[in-house]
């Protein structure tokens, strides 16, 4: 059974299962046939015996049971067609009296048997249908009567019309099992087109894409999940791809520079202050690469999804202030003035290590990218059960074009030349990542030279939880 293909097994399942309803319906087809016929000989048997016991009579005390003339009709004389065999007992169960066509032989009297009710029997090793009544005259039983009939004839029928049936219902199993496997072959048809895609399909080549059958029903629906599948496969494989040449190509770049720069330390002799210039310079590179391999690890981590979320009851002001904490060298550098609009303290319910990372990157991004002497603005307000939280800069801005575009891994937008500040490209796919996985609304407007605007829609704790 295991070795069949699946075209054949799908077409014997549906020949077993249609066969046991043929089988039924023939079954009940001769069983009807017979019940038919053999209804119509009792009838028959039934008329016989009330036709003869009206003709029982009795003449000067003597009991005469047929007329010499009834005898002579053809179904009590011949045998040739629908012969009628009758017979007269005594009390004794002796013959009295027998049809012409019983010639020598007799009708046996079965005691078992009950009166009025008809049965199968033989007479010379041929089938009869028999019934058997007692004889009454003037309420005084005086023997019994046998009718019986040939069932050779009605044997024939019913021996046909079985042969006939057993040599139909193969053929008919035949026929079906041929016409199964074909419309079986026609069905599976797209399951044959998605073993071939299949097997062309490889890590160098995912394009190809299994044909949509005509019919709208179940392998329809597959063929669709699996085309969906492969373009769900093609575009993960692709971002890999770029993932690892534009990682490969950030790591190199400060590497490249740190040993540049150390190359060229060695080749003379330089004075301490050069020497303590260019070992800052290459500290701050290392700075550099130490925060772009951090990013891709954790960046890393959540593309695997291995990043556990751990929700809990999260103190936003405080987070805000740690964050600018942090950017404290940057913010006096640049002459920024922070405000932070908090005119109450605003709880969160979420994961605390990844809400300090969403502000970490976007606080960041907005003193490093803000000029010199402008203002940054943090607003926090409650808004329908939820935590708003507004970061205002006035920085470069970002050209609008751009604006879906720096939400991907290492893109950094070109609008204005701004090579001496650092960045990696990542810090705004982590937030946009982070923000999905904790359901935070994450949205940003920019103008090129205005400044930009972050909004942040957190959940508010629920203090029924404390």
């Amino acid at each position: 059974m295991t070795s069949l293909s699946f075209k054949n097994r799908i077409a014997l399942n549906y020949i077993v299962g249609t066969g046991l309803l043929v089988l039924a319906v023939f079954s009940a087809i001769y069983f009807i046939v017979k019940l038919t016929v053999y209804n119509h000989i009792d009838e028959n048997l039934n008329i016989e015996i009330q036709d003869h016991l009206k003709e029982l009579k009795t003449e000067k005390g003597v009991v005469i049971f047929m007329d010499a003339e009834e005898w002579e009709e053809r179904e009590h004389n011949s045998v040739d067609v629908n012969p009628i065999f009758v017979q007269f007992l005594d009390l004794n169960k002796q013959i009295i009296e027998k049809s012409p066509n019983l010639k020598n032989e007799k009708l046996v009297f079965h005691q078992s048997k009950e009166h009025f009710h008809p049965f199968d029997t033989k007479l010379l090793g041929n089938k009869i249908r028999q019934i058997q009544v007692p004889l009454h005259v003037e309420s005084k039983k005086v023997g019994y009567l046998i009718i019986a009939m040939s069932l050779s004839d009605s044997s024939k029928v019913l021996d046909n019309l079985m042969d006939t049936l057993l040599i139909t219902f193969p053929i008919i199993l035949l026929i079906l099992f041929f016409l199964a496997r074909f419309y079986a072959g026609r069905s599976i048809k797209p399951i044959n087109n998605i073993i071939q895609t299949s097997k062309v399909i490889t890590k160098d080549n995912l394009k190809a894409r299994i044909p949509l059958p005509k019919t709208r029903d179940e392998l329809f629906t597959l063929s669709k999940t699996i085309n969906n599948l492969l373009n769900r496969i093609e575009d993960a494989i692709e971002r890999e791809k770029q993932f690892t040449s534009d990682a490969s190509h950030e790591l190199r770049t400060p590497l490249t520079v740190i040993k540049g720069t150390l190359e060229v330390l060695i080749r003379k002799p330089r004075d301490n202050k050069e020497y303590e210039e260019k070992i800052n310079y290459c500290i701050n590179e290392v700075d550099h690469l130490n925060s772009l391999v951090d990013q891709l690890l954790m960046m890393a981590r959540f593309e695997n999804q291995k990043q556990n979320i751990l929700k809990e009851n999260v103190y936003l002001n405080a987070v805000i202030l740690d964050v600018l904490k942090l950017n404290t060298e940057k913010i006096k550098s640049g002459g920024i003035n922070v405000i932070l609009d908090a005119p109450e303290e605003f709880y969160i319910y979420s994961d605390n290590y990844l809400t300090v990372t969403i502000l970490r990157n976007i606080i960041s991004n907005a003193v490093k990218y803000s000029k010199p002497d402008s203002e940054v603005r943090i607003s926090l307000s409650r808004e329908n059960q939820k935590i708003i939280c507004n970061i205002l800069d006035h920085g470069i801005g970002i050209a609008k074009k751009d604006l879906e575009s720096i939400l991907n891994p290492f893109f950094r937008s070109d609008s204005l030349n701004h090579s001496e500040i650092k960045g990696t490209g990542l810090g705004l796919f982590i937030v946009k990542r982070m923000t999905d996985l904790l359901k935070i609304k994450f949205k940003i407007e920019s103008e090129i030279g205005v400044g930009t605007k972050v909004l942040l829609v957190f959940d508010e704790y629920d203090n029924s939880l404390k």
